[in-house]
């Protein structure tokens, strides 16, 4: 047997599994499992892939200088303050590299996105989480989880998988509570489908302070996660510092071409967000009619939950949408057994998951 063997803390990593994407027997399922744009890329987008086609024997540029001066444009930021990875992963991977090593702890929501988790145990620091209520980050128990070995909080802001938020007002008193030597990251992967006039991704959060960060994605509203393809903002010494960590060309040349063009497409953007305001909320009310629990959601997602009892249960719910051909999200590994979530589709497709629903509780 060989000898050499990963640092320790690796081995005990549970691998991420990400959403399912096939049922046998459908040659296209639908797919409610991975939380991406329901109309799918923009065509600008689409048509500035192809064009990259031709160029794909050149190195990108290493710096992503157009595409940080297209979203500096569009958010209204200064370009100097962004870092584009490959996928907002990449980002926060770096960060917790760059801030938190053996020994150290890093904190999130007690049901916050996996992979904080395995970024930490990664470096060999331990990840800490806050209890919730109902399913919503507590701040007082977040901060009463600070020990002076935490040096990285991630918020998922909508956090996924429950749909809930934290107000402009309450991650503004999170970050009061935090030693100045403690990294805030705000994960907005979400962001661009929130409307509420309470809520903040976390720009004005990083301009008053050296010690936040916000993350942001093109995976979800912009449909391009088969790319790749997120950015951060943060303040001038913490890009310079991952600008020093990542890699000379992490964000692809043809994963460039389309974010730029996909900024551009606001009229994309746009039919994207008002699929989701009207889906949403008509998804929400058919599966309460059903008498299923569906908790708030602000994101292109909602989190249903099922009674614990065989046949009823969550693990029955997802074998009979598999059956229908519909792919939802197993929740198991957040410690949401009893729930599904299920990402916000077209309306063939939301119609489709309520009757799915409907026949399993058998109201159809």
């Amino acid at each position: 047997m060989s000898t050499l063997k990963p640092r320790p803390g690796i081995q005990d990593i549970a691998p991420y599994v990400g959403g399912k994407d096939s049922i046998p027997g459908f040659d296209k399922p639908t797919k409610l499992s991975s939380n991406e744009g329901a109309l799918g890329p923009s065509p600008r987008a689409m048509e500035a892939y192809k064009k990259a086609a031709a160029e794909l024997h050149r190195y990108p540029e290493g710096g992503s200088t157009d595409l940080r001066d297209a979203i500096g444009r569009h958010y209204g930021l200064d370009p100097a303050r962004i870092v584009c990875g490959a996928g907002s992963d990449e980002l926060i991977n770096l960060l917790v590299r760059a801030y938190l090593g053996p020994g150290e702890e890093l904190l999130y929501s007690a049901h916050g996105f996996l992979m904080y988790a395995i970024n930490a145990k990664g470096v060999g620091a331990t990840a800490v989480t806050a209890p919730e209520k109902d399913l919503r980050g507590d701040i007082q128990a977040l901060l009463a989880k600070v020990t002076p070995k935490t040096k990285v909080v991630c918020i998922a802001n909508p956090n996924n998988p429950t749909g809930s938020y934290l107000t402009r007002e309450e991650l503004k008193a999170l970050h009061d509570g935090l030693p100045k030597n403690v990294l805030l990251v705000i994960d907005a992967a979400y962001a661009e489908y929130v409307s509420r006039n309470d809520y903040s991704a976390g720009v004005e959060l990083v301009d008053a302070a050296d010690n936040v960060v916000m993350t942001r994605t093109f995976s979800k509203i912009y449909g391009l996660g088969g790319l790749r393809l997120g950015w951060m903002y943060a303040s001038p010494a913490i890009t310079d510092t991952i600008n020093r960590l990542r890699q000379p060309f992490n964000v692809n040349l043809a994963a460039q071409a389309a974010g730029i063009a996909a900024l551009e497409d606001v009229a994309h953007t746009d039919a994207q967000r008002t699929n989701n305001d009207i889906w949403l909320p008509w998804f929400t009310k058919e599966v309460t009619a059903l008498g299923l629990h569906v908790y708030p959601s602000v994101g292109n997602f909602v989190l249903v939950k099922f009674p614990k009892e065989d046949g009823k249960d969550a693990v029955a719910a997802n074998a009979a949408m598999l059956k229908a051909g519909i792919i939802p999200r197993m929740m198991v590994a957040y410690g949401l057994g009893d729930c599904l979530r299920i990402t916000i589709g077209t309306e063939q497709e939301m119609r489709a998951a309520r009757d799915a629903l409907a026949r399993f509780v058998g109201k159809a």
